[in-house]
């Protein structure tokens, strides 16, 4: 009676007939990389209960996440506390000092107008001010918002588009991974027949976008609070308000739906890693969380009982400046 070879050697001989079918030209341009993915799947001892393809490619996203990307995410959290540390409290130490200069300048030039026209010119000098000197500390200790935001991103997407390219080529026919099923998955080299995956996905991607809410601390929500209510005075007195962290968000909420779309018609190897891929993001977003919040518990309580306002208003001017400010001479109607 014949008898099947175990799965490592039927997996082996498939895949010298399909090197032997590959034309000469893909074979040179690709068999390098290619082949030793595959031989490396199964040269690991995994279980015989693991897939050994589909086990690689979570390995290997979770290893090159991890090697290539958490170093860069590591590095924009300490320009974000050096941001949070040094900045922000030197912003508010020299706002008193600026508000002052200011209204001396004021003063000096002898400044007329109405009661209102006072408070606006005042404010836009204090928020012109606030915004040189803001920009002079990002410059000092290296912490400039804007490079802080992309580089991550701009680091990750080399990996993310080139492993997803890498696994699509993998995935044409003939290949290896018609052979081998995972989860919802009949085929590693077909999409998901249930779509249970991409929903998968959709989800593990919008939580990555809410957990940040998750772990905020007693002193962000009252910063949070704080500062909608500042916009919300902005937006009655007839002002544009733009918020660039709330559209960010929408979009990726946006993406996330988007995600189940696209991964429903990718084969099922790109589509493991993506999912695997999202899953670390995730992990990492809670981990980072964490690692904030027991960084802020030391100083928690003292920040909680403080009624500073948010650090956005150190542009805007303080309450008792403007105070001051209505105190020049107003013109005469």
């Amino acid at each position: 009676m014949f008898t099947l070879p175990p799965p490592p050697l039927r997996h082996a001989a498939r895949l010298s007939r399909i090197r032997q079918l590959s034309p000469p030209g893909n074979r040179q341009f690709t068999s390098a990389i290619q082949d030793g993915f595959l031989d490396l799947s199964l040269a690991i001892p995994w279980p015989p209960s693991f897939p050994p393809y589909s086990s690689t490619i979570i390995l290997l996203t979770f290893a090159s996440r991890l090697l290539f990307t958490v170093p860069f995410s590591l590095w924009a959290k300490r320009r974000q506390w050096r941001a949070e540390d040094l900045v922000i409290p030197a912003l508010q130490e020299t706002r008193p000092l600026v508000q002052k200069q200011i209204l001396h300048e004021m003063h000096v030039e002898q400044s007329r107008g109405t009661k209102e026209e006072l408070r606006i010119m005042f404010s836009d000098r204090v928020k012109k001010a606030m915004i040189v000197r803001r920009n002079e500390l990002f410059a000092k200790y290296r912490c400039r918002p804007w490079l802080t935001m992309l580089i991550p991103p701009l680091t990750q997407l080399p990996l993310f588009v080139g492993s997803s390219m890498f696994l699509s080529r993998l995935s044409q026919s003939p290949t290896v991974y018609d052979s081998e099923s995972f989860l919802t998955l009949t085929s590693l080299a077909h999409a998901d027949p249930t779509a249970t995956l991409p929903i998968a996905l959709g989800m593990i991607t919008l939580a990555n976008v809410e957990s940040s809410r998750w772990f905020i601390s007693e002193a962000a929500k009252e910063r949070d609070e704080l500062e909608q209510k500042r916009l919300a005075e902005k937006r009655a007195q007839g002002h544009i308000v733009l918020e660039p962290r709330k559209i960010v968000q929408t979009g990726l909420r946006v993406l996330s739906i988007g995600r189940i779309l696209i991964s429903a018609v990718v084969p099922g190897s790109v589509l493991l890693y993506w999912v695997s891929s999202a899953t670390f993001g995730l992990l990492q977003s809670w981990v980072f969380d964490y690692w904030e919040r027991r960084r802020l518990i030391p100083r928690g309580l003292a920040a909680s009982q403080r009624s500073t306002p948010p650090p956005d208003t150190a542009l805007t001017g303080g309450k008792v400046a403007l105070a001051s400010a209505s105190t020049l001479r107003p013109r005469r109607k």
